[in-house]
């Protein structure tokens, strides 16, 4: 009987890491080990040194990261050292003990203005502290473990934690009107697809479908179509039977401390060719989520 490949997972209570833990028992080849901060502190590069020596895990899932955009602003050294210092120490664990390490990152890195899909070759021109620290975490990851997959994505929600598809059929039962902004144009994408691409990749990788080096490197991960934030919350109330009247606005009329991307369309082919793996429309993937969401209110 083949031993089961390891899988380490950091941030394991973020909305990815907690995706995770719900797939683990469709991928019944791997060993999981969830850990959040209180169990493995990624910035504390003795700790990750020797938490991967002990484990030794195949594959390590870093779902690590501040993700509060504006408050990065001002906290900008705690940003850095869990987006950028925090994955650097991963990246050289998983090089010295021979793991593969899986990265999240963020359709933020780019923002130059564009107004077609960005693929992964497109110059990086981040906006704002957490873009900045992102995308130096990118690239201490891939500097360290050149074999390390690092996962852009865009406008994450699940049915754990905090996001916006929570937030939205919180505020439409309260309130008979919302001003979401119309001009910040990407695509939603729900934890859990995104999860499931990467224990997906990694199966490849375990069962020998697909060599190492060539799945090595950047991938775009979203759902598929289009969607503006007023877009997207019109979908939300639809499918909930919420009557809250949307109005569409301008970025301009909603400040906030950190830029956002106008357009952070990402092109998902290499990913798609590379893996020959399908990714959901993302209403699909919302009408799953909002299933998810009220399975478990009840």
């Amino acid at each position: 009987m083949n031993e089961k490949k390891k899988i380490l997972v950091t941030g394991a209570l973020g909305q990815v890491g907690m995706e995770l833990r719900e797939l683990q028992a469709e991928y019944p080849e791997f060993d999981f080990r969830f850990t959040d901060y209180e169990d493995l502190d990624i910035t504390d590069d003795r700790a990750v040194d020797a938490y991967v020596a002990a484990y030794r895990p195949d594959f390590i899932f870093n779902c690590a990261a501040y993700t509060a955009v504006d408050k990065a602003e001002e906290d900008v050294a705690k940003a850095l050292a869990i987006n950028s210092t925090g994955a650097g120490h991963l990246a050289r664990a998983a090089r010295d003990y021979g793991s593969t390490l899986f990265h999240i990152s963020t359709d933020y890195v780019y923002d130059s203005g564009k107004n077609s899909p960005y693929i992964e070759g497109d110059p990086e021109n981040p906006g704002g502290i957490y873009a900045i620290t992102k995308l130096l975490g990118d690239r201490a990851v891939r500097l360290a473990a050149p074999g390390s997959i690092v996962f852009r994505t865009s406008w994450v929600y699940s049915a754990f934690g905090h996001n916006f598809v929570k937030t939205m059929r919180r505020l439409g039962r309260e309130r008979p009107e919302l001003r979401i902004v119309y001009d910040q144009i990407g695509s939603p994408t729900y934890a859990r697809d995104l999860a499931r691409a990467m224990l997906d990749v990694a199966r490849q990788m375990a069962s020998g479908v697909i060599d190492p080096d060539r799945a090595a490197g950047i991938y775009h991960f979203s759902n598929e179509g289009v969607a503006s934030w007023y877009d997207f919350a019109k979908a939300i109330f639809e499918m909930e039977g919420i009557t809250c009247r949307v109005v569409p606005i301008l970025s301009a009329q909603y400040p906030t401390p950190a830029r956002r991307p106008p357009f952070s369309l990402m092109d998902k082919s290499k990913f798609k060719e590379t893996f020959g793996l399908e990714i959901p429309y993302w209403r699909d993937a919302l009408s799953d989520c909002l299933r998810n969401i009220r399975k478990n209110e009840s």
